[in-house]
């Protein structure tokens, strides 16, 4: 009995709903090599960003009078004491780029929050009351999107000063109407389906529609949205950076280094190059992140594949 009751084969748990999905989620990811070389990139910016205080050769505001101008270390007159090179106050470009891409991804993350939640919600709102808040949350958002991007970023720099958090907080008005009609777009679409239906039925209240039941299927499109948004938050904090509305000296900032380099593009050409090098790869590399991940995650196109 003993040996017979070994013998009975034992039951095999399932995967979950969740790990089918990620391993799904995986697998069409993992075919578009572009994407996952440019994951790969973003790991390590973000790495860099987050331990730049640990790997920098030098402080960023570190002034060598005596290495003015010095160019990349394998060039003819280089030091490989600095790598990059320096600026021209004599300090390590490398390290200024470092603590560059910090700022640059700080900004970038904090402005798609700032746009991402309330931007949900308005979308949210302006869905399930059609009635009485759809016009009016819309029709704001459309004059938004009337306006230049980078125009309107200015003008509320202008208005509530340049800085860091100013700096964000334009960003993340701007990117606003964005993630409103695409979230009021998809719960639409949701709106539609026979479980919106069964839950009001079951006696569902609106607040557990809104983020219980329509919210998680509108997920994919804002998460792609959010990692495009995040590179052209990294643009517009360079764009007011070089305008000199941005984030203020001496703290590096990618946008900020370019409009102090602009003087000096043909005796040093690698102090205007390097920043702009590094916003180039970093939006790049999110951008195509983001395509890798829009494809992976939008049914239709999987469909269409």
């Amino acid at each position: 009995m003993a040996d017979i009751q070994n013998t009975v084969p034992q039951a095999v748990t399932p995967p979950s709903g969740r790990a089918i999905a990620a391993r799904e989620f995986w697998a069409n990811f993992s075919h578009n090599r572009g994407a996952v070389s440019a994951g790969i990139i973003v790991l390590v910016l973000i790495f860099v960003a987050i331990f730049a205080p640990l790997i920098a050769p030098h402080s960023p505001i570190e002034q060598y009078r005596d290495s003015v101008k010095i160019p990349p270390a394998w060039l003819d007159g280089g030091n490989w004491k600095f790598i990059l090179g320096t600026d021209e106050a004599g300090r390590d470009i490398l390290s200024r780029l470092m603590y560059g891409a910090r700022l640059s991804f700080w900004i970038g993350f904090v402005s798609v929050v700032l746009a991402l939640i309330p931007g949900v919600v308005l979308g949210l709102i302006a869905a399930f009351f059609e009635k009485w808040a759809d016009t009016p949350i819309m029709r704001i958002m459309d004059v938004l999107l009337a306006l230049p991007s980078l125009l309107l970023a200015v003008a509320v720099v202008a208005i509530i000063g340049p800085g860091l958090i100013n700096t964000m907080l334009a960003i993340a008005i701007v990117a606003l109407p964005g993630y409103v009609r695409l979230t009021r777009a998809s719960a639409q679409g949701e709106l539609q389906k026979e479980y919106v239906t069964a839950s009001r039925v079951a006696g569902a209240g609106t607040l557990r529609l809104m983020f219980s039941q329509v919210l998680p299927n509108c997920t994919a499109p804002l998460i792609v949205q959010a990692t495009l948004g995040f590179s052209s938050a990294i643009l517009d904090a360079a764009a007011l950076g070089f305008l000199g509305l941005g984030v203020q000296p001496p703290s590096a900032e990618w946008g900020a280094m370019l409009a102090s380099a602009r003087d000096y593009i043909d005796s040093a050409w690698w102090i205007v190059t390097m920043p702009g090098l590094s916003i180039l790869i970093s939006v790049l590399a999110i951008n195509l992140l983001g395509d890798g991940l829009r494809d992976a995650l939008d049914p239709k196109l999987k469909r269409m594949a």
